[in-house]
């Protein structure tokens, strides 16, 4: 049976199996299409069923969340846990609080988890989690008793050698605090069960800064091998989060000027670069709008909704916010206005139409798989420092995280150009991230 008919009958499968769930149905696509040339040169592949076994979760837990509000007022969320492949390790990937989570969401981030742990080149399997709770204004005391009912039922899912979560939209130090104290209550037992800890208690310099900070190295990285590089350059950012934050942050490092930020609300162009410290001051101090910053820097100008911002001509877009914001009529804008790279620091933020576009018009896209895997780079870093029990120092940390970016931009390059696809990174990244999970799959046996 030809690959193509092998790969199409099982998005077919995906599709009667998971209905409704759209943006699992993207990214399993996404990367079924790439996959061909694979089995063909791999027949053991199919033989073993791999595909069939890999859009499977291994285990999906779907469980309900009560909790009080400070009036007394009882509310109920839904809660999720997706494990969805453990072939390299223990299941790794963050958990999201926000309105929009639902199953679909999150078998999407864990499916995209098992690719993007592997690229990487840690030991860590996939898997992601959630809830539709909404922590915005919500006292500590709330978020602190929801957190805790939350973990009454994840607690016994969840191990250092079993699973190990992270934060996600929603979720920073404070949730993490909050659920890693009821693990520890329940369990009796302090261990690395999470990722993303405080600094007093086992967490990790350059954590907040990661997944910013790789998305601009790899970005780097890819624009040297075509004689390149950030210094200089003009970048529009999406996002006004650590991500966003921090990939501004390490883009000025490297001498370009970033021009644009967002939130929910809208975004802000700022012709003379992007004043990080104002930025740092409205959303991680005083936790406001972004639009602030206007009343700040009074050359900078304020659009109420998010999708003019890539009417904003740049030489590099890196769109950090959230799923799908990128369509294919902006990606046309971008390559018309002399774009010449895209990195994605989201999770899947361009539309597959926006890919396709970016890819006729030969602008460099880097798919967040690769792109945006610094953050659960220094996730497993993390690990590390948490089973020897020691400290590791900034400095260390940002050179193991730029190594671990270098090699994925190789890797992921390198798999493209064997498998007829020389430049799409999208395929390079899909490649080389399955090769590695279908291997260990391989020699694990039916399990």
């Amino acid at each position: 049976m030809a690959a193509n008919t092998i790969t199409q009958a099982i998005y077919e499968q995906v599709l009667k199996r998971n209905p409704g769930e759209v943006e699992f149905h993207q990214a399993v696509k996404e990367v079924l299409d790439c996959l061909g040339p694979v089995l063909e040169k791999h027949p053991e592949y199919v033989e073993a069923k791999i595909l069939e076994r890999l859009v499977e979760p291994e285990r999906q837990l779907i469980f309900r969340v009560p909790w009080q509000d400070d009036k007394g007022n009882i509310h109920v969320n839904r809660g999720f846990r997706i494990e969805f492949n453990s072939a390299l390790g223990p299941y790794k990937g963050g958990i999201r609080f926000h309105p929009t989570v639902y199953l679909g969401i999150i078998k999407f981030l864990g499916f995209e988890q098992v690719l993007k742990n592997s690229l990487t080149g840690l030991t860590m399997g996939g898997g992601k989690g959630g809830a539709d709770f909404d922590p915005k204004g919500k006292t500590d005391a709330e978020v602190m008793r929801f957190c805790q009912s939350f973990m009454n039922e994840l607690f016994r899912h969840i191990g250092p050698d079993t699973d190990i979560p992270a934060g996600d939209i929603g979720v920073g130090g404070r949730e993490i605090g909050f659920m890693f104290g009821q693990y520890k209550r329940l369990c009796n037992e302090f261990t690395g069960v999470f990722t993303g800890k405080g600094l007093e208690w086992g967490g990790l310099l350059v954590r907040n800064e990661a997944t910013g900070y790789g998305l601009v190295y790899i970005m780097d990285e890819a624009l040297k091998a075509s004689g390149k590089s950030t210094e200089s350059m003009t970048v529009s950012i999406s996002g006004a989060g650590n991500v966003a934050i921090y990939a501004t942050e390490k883009v000025q490092q490297l001498g370009g000027k970033v021009v644009t930020l967002s939130d929910s609300n809208g975004f802000i162009y700022d012709p003379d670069g992007v004043n990080l410290d104002t930025v740092k001051q409205i959303k991680e101090v005083e936790r406001k709008r972004i639009k602030e910053y206007v009343s700040i820097h009074k050359n900078a100008k304020y659009t109420e909704g998010c999708h003019g911002i890539w009417d904003v001509k740049c030489d590099i877009a890196l769109p950090c916010a959230t799923q799908n914001e990128l369509d294919e009529a902006t990606a046309k804008t971008l390559a018309r206005n002399g774009c010449i790279a895209v990195g994605e620091g989201a999770n899947m933020p361009c539309t597959p139409e926006a890919v396709g576009v970016f890819h006729e018009n030969k602008v460099l896209f880097i798919p967040g798989k690769a792109a945006n895997a610094g953050g659960v780079a220094v996730s497993g870093l993390e690990m590390a420092q948490n089973s020897q029990r020691i400290s590791w120092t900034f400095e260390k940390t940002d050179a193991e995280l730029k190594n671990i970016m270098v090699t994925i931009y190789k890797n992921t390059s390198q798999a493209a150009e064997v498998y007829g696809y020389p430049g799409n990174f999208v395929a390079g990244a899909n490649i080389a991230g399955f090769i590695k999970v279908a291997n260990a799959m391989l020699a694990q046996g039916l399990v």
